[in-house]
């Protein structure tokens, strides 16, 4: 089995765990009204948005930040110029919680991606009333039929979607799916190699209404700029930014202000 299918099965017992709260769930998710706007703030001409990511660990990389405090994080993104935060809410593989994105709701003004493995419509009803602007759905972890439908569950409750690619043949399921906002993750989530070639093979399919994403892998202002070159409207940043010891600084660089 490889990493992507695993992570997908440990989600069975955190479904289970929601099913009870179903009800409730959905009628507090068609409340909400309050959502800020994610797919705007990616949108900025000729510069490239930065979607500043919030994770104490990854299972390709282990724990990255030893002293994670992810409100302190997101107030540092905010500073530094962030246009949007991405929030690891997977507590098994990347040591989220979904009370991180709640915290940073609170605290911070900037839209927030849920990022995490969503495979069934109780994580988005889920997801929005946690606070998310925008969930994330990796095409390589579900089928034609659960990928329509959670895309459509989200987009009937106010959401923004990412929807994640590495290939031609899930970017062609975006494309068929009518994605807005589309990220190629450099990373092969089964072997979790990283290239930014990827983004450079994949992007050209992504049409110009669309909002264009490169996820993974993005370490320096130039591998920024090789990716704009490619039409990327916004970049994905986790592991590089948790890692900076000066955050402002090194989003700085990124987006190329530095």
């Amino acid at each position: 089995m490889n990493k992507l299918a695993e992570i997908n099965a440990s989600k069975a017992a955190e479904i289970k765990r929601l099913e009870p709260l179903a009800a409730e769930l959905r009628k507090q998710a068609l409340l909400r009204n309050d959502f800020r706007p994610f797919r705007p703030a990616l949108e900025r001409g000729n510069d490239v948005a930065v979607i500043a990511e919030v994770k104490k660990a990854s299972p390709s990389a282990g724990v990255i930040a030893p002293n994670f405090d992810p409100l302190s994080q997101a107030r540092e993104y905010a500073r530094g110029g962030a246009h949007a935060l991405s929030v690891l809410t997977d507590e098994k593989y990347f040591g989220g919680h979904l009370a991180y994105l709640k915290q940073i709701r609170e605290q911070v003004e900037l839209p927030l991606l849920r990022k995490d493995f969503i495979v069934h419509e109780l994580q988005i009803y889920e997801s929005v009333v946690a606070g998310a602007d925008a969930i994330l759905l990796i095409v390589a972890s579900l089928d034609e039929e659960t990928l329509l439908k959670l895309y459509h569950q989200a987009k009937a409750c106010q959401l923004d979607v990412l929807v994640e690619v590495h290939d031609l043949d899930e970017m062609d399921r975006a494309l068929d799916l009518g994605a807005d906002i589309i990220g190629i993750n450099n990373r092969n989530l089964k072997t979790f190699e990283v290239d930014l070639a990827t983004t450079e093979t994949l992007a050209e399919e992504i049409p110009n209404h669309a909002v264009a994403v490169s996820e993974s892998g993005i370490k320096t202002a130039n591998d920024v700029r090789r990716v704009r070159a490619c039409g990327i409207n916004a970049v994905l940043v986790g592991e590089t930014l948790m890692r900076a010891k000066n955050v402002p600084e090194k989003l700085a660089e990124l987006l190329l202000k530095s």
